[in-house]
């Protein structure tokens, strides 16, 4: 039996031979193979990123999907995005990258996309069901397997499309992850001079984790602006599908706050555009898009779940909290820390003083995410009481698409389920910090209401 624990709500993630053995990457790639075959996909292609297991869970995936008549393309190493631009590229419309992302080293996992589709949800419960009830195609024959290099067509078509108004040298952290053997290529392929910190792909990891979401994971990248001439520093997550970025001056800009100046950019080109963004941002982004011309369009948090919302809108840029980037304008609608990077570059090359455009992008005092640690499907049960029995008298508005965030006159605060732990989630923004506390004492005796045992962050 394979761990059901595996199988999360937005990819499948385990530690290796522990909870994701080689046998669980062949069952889940014949899984794979087998749906693909009822979904008339003929051909998937296959990435890993820089994890020491990648090799093993690679060979035993393709094993896999192979032994379901499925046709396999291996890519080999590349980052997340890379993965996902090779199926347009090579026109798979599938793909299936291993990557533990930015989990510790002993970590893997597998980002699914089938017939242009995300996986996420119930598609990755159907695929644990597959495997359980043995609804598995043995084809008579095992798929064919090929190998395509797609990086040079990767760098080519975002270094043919996105031009610099002048060169401008940058600092590129990429944490030993994978995105590492390409950022700096990309970079430089736009006239960039670029600094390298730890860009030698490593799987252990063994500088500083690669998060940017976390302010200790960029002291270094701040250390080298303040040290060096580099005027901008670039951060990617462990698989590159996440940015972060930090100002000459060692400001660290958020991804709503980035979301901002992105969106200033589409709409220039695309007045009147939809733009997406999950619970967790700013509450400025919202009101800076609509000064831009835009549509301010809140989602739920998950970049599977923006991915979607992306898709049925056709909105040109979606964005969340914890870095995914959706460029949906001159690119393809998937999360690319590397692509979004680039269009930051072009934006910022315009400017003499690009840390100075950043720093005065509209800012609120608030909190990194919080925790309050639940049982196992507590965190869902406790949302529901506090969405039917909260009372917030002083609220403006109450917002119930992901969790419960309340909109307040002078900030907001929010309280949702996580996905893939059994934790909530907290965040709060104010213009005070009065205003701040106020807003966090609301929240405090409404969740001690539900749950009185709670041990509250704040």
């Amino acid at each position: 039996m394979i761990d059901p624990g595996i199988f999360k709500a937005y990819d499948i993630r385990g530690v290796v031979d522990r909870t994701l053995t080689v046998e669980a990457a062949r069952a889940i790639g014949h899984a794979i193979g087998s749906q693909a075959v009822t979904q008339g996909v003929r051909e998937i292609a296959i990435g890993r990123d820089g994890r020491l297991s990648g090799p093993k869970l690679r060979d035993a995936l393709i094993d896999g999907i192979r032994a379901s008549g499925t046709n396999v393309v291996d890519v080999g190493m590349v980052a997340t995005p890379i993965l996902y631009f090779s199926t347009f590229h090579l026109n798979t419309a599938s793909g299936v990258v291993i990557t533990g992302s930015h989990n510790p080293p002993e970590y893997n996992g597998l980002k699914m996309v089938l017939a242009a589709t995300t996986l996420f949800g119930d598609d990755i419960q159907r695929l644990r069901a597959r495997i359980e009830r043995g609804e598995l195609v043995r084809a008579a024959q095992a798929g064919a397997l090929r190998s395509a290099d797609v990086v040079a067509a990767y760098l080519a078509r975002i270094a043919g499309d996105v031009k610099l108004a002048r060169k401008m040298k940058i600092a590129v952290d990429c944490g030993n992850g994978v995105a590492g053997a390409f950022a700096p290529r990309l970079y430089r392929a736009l006239g960039c001079e670029v600094i390298e910190l730890f860009c030698d792909v490593d799987g252990t990891f063994p500088n500083h984790h690669p998060d940017p979401a976390h302010p200790e994971n960029l002291q270094d990248l701040i250390r080298c602006l303040r040290d060096t001439d580099a005027e901008l520093g670039l951060a990617f997550d462990g698989d590159g599908d996440r940015l972060g970025v930090v100002t000459k001056d060692g400001n660290i800009i958020y991804p709503d706050r980035q979301m901002m100046l992105f969106a200033r950019g589409v709409l220039a080109t695309r007045p009147g555009a939809q733009i997406i963004f999950d619970v967790k941002c700013s509450r400025h982004l919202a009101r800076q898009i609509a000064l831009a011309g835009g549509k301010p369009t809140m989602w739920r948090t998950g970049h599977s779940l923006i991915k979607a919302k992306l898709k049925e809108t056709g909105a040109p840029l979606a964005g969340e909290m914890s870095g995914h980037i959706f460029f949906n304008d001159r690119w393809y609608g998937f999360d690319d820390g590397m692509y979004a990077g680039a269009r930051l570059l072009e934006l910022l090359a315009r400017e003499a003083n690009p840390s100075a455009v950043l720093n005065a992008l509209p800012e609120a005092i608030s909190t990194p995410e919080l925790h309050v640690k639940t049982a196992e499907g507590e965190n869902f049960t406790l949302m529901d009481k506090l969405k039917s029995q909260a009372k917030f008298d002083a609220a403006r508005e109450v917002i119930t698409i992901d969790g419960v965030r309340v909109e307040y006159d002078d900030g907001f605060g929010l309280a949702r389920p996580s996905n893939t732990t059994p934790v909530v989630v907290l965040r709060f923004e104010a213009d005070t910090e009065a205003a701040l506390k106020r807003i966090q004492s609301d929240f405090r005796r409404a969740l001690l209401a539900v749950k009185p045992d709670a041990q509250l962050p704040f």
